[in-house]
């Protein structure tokens, strides 16, 4: 009928893909199934390998298909973006030069090793020298989009496997660059664009730091006087893109724009709603790019080629989580987290698929053999979740790792969290006055000493709820935040505070000003380590030129007392929350 409106391709396609995502994440997340395999599944049935080859014979068909798999790529990429700022408001400057030796030692050992091994591999089976070296590169990078949602970035695990994906996204760009250098048409155009876009790329980098350091916390500062939450997150896409575009202007990859767009938020006080408002997108947009590895799958092939692509894939997995978690156990990680990362690490990367695309537009590589390694790059990418279950029970089996306790779970206990230095002085303290604890750390290392000494520690992440819900956090007494990690503590008072109005809070603080933004985010104590270290001194230095120790402690006594009313006031701390009355007999 002439003048009949006609459904948008566009409308069609994000009608299915909103519906996935309707189906797949409470449906998977009800199993308690990772909704990574759910989405790739639904790549696989609703683009041009499955339901989509038989659109022209059903036209139904075609509300339930997506009709322009080319047309996703933007949004796929879209969602890495979001994913790697994400990661970026997790951490923080401090945090990320605490790895840096594990950045730079760790993984670059493990994209070298993987890639150059890979490559005399293949060369020896008949593949050009260059082409070997592309498809070793490529298949030495593991995935920042589905291994970090997994494994999180504050356990021994997460922090492993964050060092060398953060390697790996920093060297993306040179190893695009160098395949373009091998090209046969483009030997010296190629490593010429790769020096201009080191220096060009260092200087935006810079510039980036610089201007984010003083324009952030101004514009979100404005953002948060409009009281707007649609400010907000415009606010937060305006940097996120800017940031992302200003890298990519000069040939590095924009994900490192991004992530560095979330390291200066995360300095801000503005990252945890920040945070908040970002998740939703982050879980839609990274589901789109799952949905585009999945459509990449062509079952017939896989099925003609069967015995090929599973050896492939089984001897690609095997070689990377042995030699992943080798380099782990040689740089001192325990045989538990050298295990669970090396197979979370072992299968290849969306970046894979960019490097091969590079390789192929270079001509290093022949269609045919491009198309072979992708299939086995999207099976690695779907089993990915899988790998990290067999990780974590083979680690268990490997070396049991301390179970939270099940006992106990009536007796009010003050929950330490952190068994580092000051948390076992803390712990020391209680002991002496006969109140109970029990202290709480990602670190296994850390776990093991302390209970090897006599301590009452116990292995989890706090920033889980279920892990405190165990402890007994609903009939604590206090919690005390022992860690020297700012930004981290500062998110989780204000986590601690909203979901436990009455708890008293006590936390570490580096000095005045991080204590006052301590008592903002709702901590009921914070204590500056630069202000005791300075009484302390005062204290030693009065008492050993002989000043009575009775007015010096009662000196100090009231120099504390000020000092912390300075701080409250700074930290406009204008409520004193009711505290919960501990029934444990002193």
């Amino acid at each position: 009928m002439a003048g009949e409106l006609s459904p948008s391709p566009m409308l069609s396609d994000a009608l299915v893909i909103l519906g996935a995502a309707g189906i797949v994440i409470p449906v998977f997340t009800r199993f308690k199934i990772t909704p990574v395999i759910g989405f790739i599944l639904i790549g696989i049935a609703v683009g041009p390998y499955g339901l989509g080859k038989h659109v022209y014979e059903y036209d139904w068909l075609g509300h339930i298909t997506i009709s322009d798999p080319e047309g996703l790529e933007p949004f796929a990429e879209f969602g890495i973006i979001l994913l790697l700022f994400t990661i970026g408001l997790e951490l923080s400057f401090n945090r990320l030069w605490q790895l840096r030796k594990l950045v730079f030692g760790l993984g670059a050992l493990e994209l070298i090793i993987i890639g150059t091994s890979i490559a005399m591999v293949l060369a020896m089976m008949g593949q050009y020298w260059a082409g070997a070296i592309g498809l070793g590169l490529a298949l030495a990078f593991s995935s920042t989009a589905i291994v970090l949602p997994i494994s999180g970035t504050k356990t021994p695990v997460g922090r492993a496997a964050l060092s060398m994906l953060l390697f790996e996204d920093i060297m993306i760009v040179p190893v695009i660059f160098m395949l373009g250098a091998m090209a046969p048409h483009a030997q010296a155009e190629g490593w010429e664009g790769l020096l201009g876009t080191l220096w060009q790329g260092g200087l935006v980098v810079m510039a980036l730091l610089v201007i984010g350091r003083f324009a952030l916390p101004r514009l979100f500062a404005q953002a948060a006087r409009t009281k707007s939450p649609e400010l907000f997150l415009a606010a937060t896409m305006l940097v996120v893109i800017g940031a992302s575009l200003a890298t990519a202007a000069v040939g590095l990859s924009p994900i490192v724009g991004a992530l560095i767009a979330g390291l200066l938020i995360a300095e801000t006080e503005y990252h945890a709603e920040i945070e908040a408002i970002m998740e939703p997108f982050k879980g839609l947009a990274l589901g789109v790019f799952l949905i585009t590895v999945g459509m990449s799958i062509d079952l017939s092939t896989i099925w003609a080629n069967l015995g090929s692509i599973l050896l492939a894939v089984v001897l690609v997995l095997t070689f990377k989580a042995i030699v992943t978690g080798l380099l782990l156990r040689l740089m001192g990680a325990r045989r538990s987290t050298a295990t669970e990362t090396g197979i979370l690490m072992a299968s290849p990367s969306e970046t894979t698929l960019i490097v091969m695309a590079a390789a192929s537009s270079a001509l290093l590589i022949q269609p045919g053999t491009a198309q072979f390694w992708q299939i086995v790059t999207a099976i690695g990418l779907t089993i990915t979740p899988l790998l990290a279950m067999l990780g974590r029970t083979i680690a268990r089996r490997v070396e049991p790792v301390p179970e939270l306790p099940e006992d106990d779970r009536d007796d009010p206990r003050v929950i330490l969290v952190g068994i580092g230095r000051v948390g076992r002085l803390i712990a020391q303290m209680l002991d002496a006055h006969d109140r109970p604890y029990v202290a709480i750390d990602s670190d296994a290392d850390l776990i093991e000493r302390a209970k090897r000494d006599g301590y009452r520690a116990t292995f989890g992440d706090a920033v889980r709820g279920d892990a405190l819900s165990r402890l007994g956090i609903e009939t604590a007494p206090a919690i005390v935040l022992t860690m020297d990690e700012p930004v981290l503590a500062q998110r989780m008072v204000t986590k601690f505070r909203k979901e436990h109005p009455d708890l008293l809070i006590v936390a570490r603080a580096r000095d005045s000003a991080h204590a006052a933004a301590l008592y903002r985010a709702g901590a009921s104590h914070a204590v500056p380590e630069t202000l005791e270290s300075s009484l302390q001194l005062s204290e030693a230095v009065l008492a050993d030129i002989g000043v009575p120790m009775g007015p010096v402690i009662a000196s100090i006594h009231e120099k504390r007392d000020q000092f912390r009313a300075k701080i409250e006031e700074e930290g406009a701390l204008d409520y004193k929350p009711k505290l919960r009355t501990s029934t444990v007999e002193g």
